[in-house]
């Protein structure tokens, strides 16, 4: 069996930790410039060295996408930018412009990736960016079962899927509405997400149709957790989850489920069960539905929301654990969101199963027993009778 490779987003280098602290093999990060994520924090140069000497200590990787529309005035400056990803020891650069693949071929020895903004989706395409000498190609998330299996028949090369997260309405990438409604170019890292927005829906005379709310097109988010085996067996050589603007506690929980998916089916393929428990925590920490989208050919309204739909945050996120005391049985927390005395809590990490907690007393920095926890990132500790580590998180109990 393939040894698949489970690749998370990092919008910064606590959450890229957090990423491989909870068992992802690669992260993908952007660096300062030619970025698709231009309201993301990003990487500084200085940064992308220290998250890349971390994740090589650990025996990871990390990929840096380089994958905007590039127009000529930026040319100039590309090559100094991909000579300085070389020495710092990139693993790979994820472009979706060939002549940036073309010029990080031919003037560095970067291994280059063609992004998901390719949309590609047939062979002959990937034979032709093969013969580049590009390494890996990051499907297209509307890619069916079929044509996946079609392509590793064909293509001796490395598939990249997506599994988790946000999806677009069109072909992923080759939006210009955001361009038109706000000036902002989403092939240039500015996408203000119009599929979102609500709209009047109007009929052939431009009267308004009125429904229950108002007309969306937005995209139902993707979730591949009940297909893991099978795209394994496929031979998919690394999933992907979107996100590199998520939380700390949004990684946390995705990459750490995919983590236990895809190792209880490769350490136990024949006695291998599918854990449904999986799904309600993952619908928890975000605020969209999922499903398989394109994967299985079934594609239809169901696929999308088009009367409006709910998008509250939810604050399951309670605390993230700073150290544990074995003398004292007692956790230190930083907190996330509020709660108080008397909470059903749960505690959950990269290396215990779930824990769940009665909130009994707890104490202030200065040991002032108190019942409440509201102040922002308050630092405070509970007497819990289960060892616990550092990087472990709290959360509300999930029903």
């Amino acid at each position: 069996m393939n040894k698949v490779e489970l690749l998370a987003p990092a919008g910064d280098l606590e959450r890229l930790k957090i990423a491989f602290l909870y068992g992802a093999d690669a992260v993908y990060i952007g660096g300062p410039v030619f970025g698709l994520r231009a309201n993301a924090i990003n990487f500084s140069l200085d940064e992308l060295q220290e998250g890349v000497d971390y994740a090589h200590y650990l025996g990871k990787k990390v990929y840096v996408t380089v994958n905007i529309v590039m127009h000529n005035k930026e040319v100039g400056l590309l090559l100094d930018y991909l000579q300085e990803l070389e020495k710092i020891k990139v693993d790979a650069i994820i472009v979706s412009d060939l002549g940036i693949a073309n010029m990080a071929l031919e003037k560095t020895n970067l291994q280059v990736h063609l992004s998901t903004q390719q949309s590609t989706l047939n062979k002959e395409a990937i034979k032709y960016v093969k013969k580049m000498g590009i390494s890996r190609i990051v499907m297209a998330r509307e890619a069916k079962r079929e044509d996946l299996i079609d392509i590793k028949k064909n293509v001796d090369i490395e598939l990249e899927c997506f599994i988790h997260g946000a999806m677009c309405a069109g072909y992923s990438g080759r939006c210009v509405l955001s361009n038109y409604f706000t000036n902002r170019d989403a092939n240039r890292g500015g996408c203000s997400q119009i599929c979102r927005w609500d709209f009047t829906l109007l009929d052939s005379s431009k009267k308004a149709i009125r429904g229950d709310k108002d007309f969306t097109f937005c995209a139902k988010d993707l979730s591949m957790l009940r297909y893991i085996p099978d795209m394994i067996d496929i031979g998919i050589s690394s999933f992907k989850i979107e996100g590199r603007m998520r939380s700390s506690y949004y990684i946390a929980t995705v990459v750490g489920i995919y983590r236990r998916a895809i190792d209880e089916y490769c350490n136990e393929k024949r006695t291998y069960e599918y854990n449904k428990e999986y799904e309600k925590i993952l619908a928890r920490c975000a605020n969209r539905e999922s499903i398989s989208q394109f994967y299985d050919g079934v594609f239809d309204y169901n696929a999308s929301y088009y009367n409006g739909r709910d998008e509250v945050s939810n604050q399951d996120f309670l605390g993230m654990v700073v150290m544990y005391d074995d003398a004292e049985k007692m956790v230190t927390l930083e907190q996330r969101n509020y709660f108080k005395k008397g909470d059903i809590v749960e505690f959950f990490g990269p290396k215990i199963n779930t824990l769940t907690y009665n909130i009994d007393e707890i104490f202030d920095e200065d040991n002032n027993v108190i019942k409440i926890v509201n102040h922002p990132k308050q630092i405070v500790r509970l007497k819990v009778p289960f060892t616990l580590s550092k990087g472990d998180m709290m959360r509300k109990k999930i029903i």
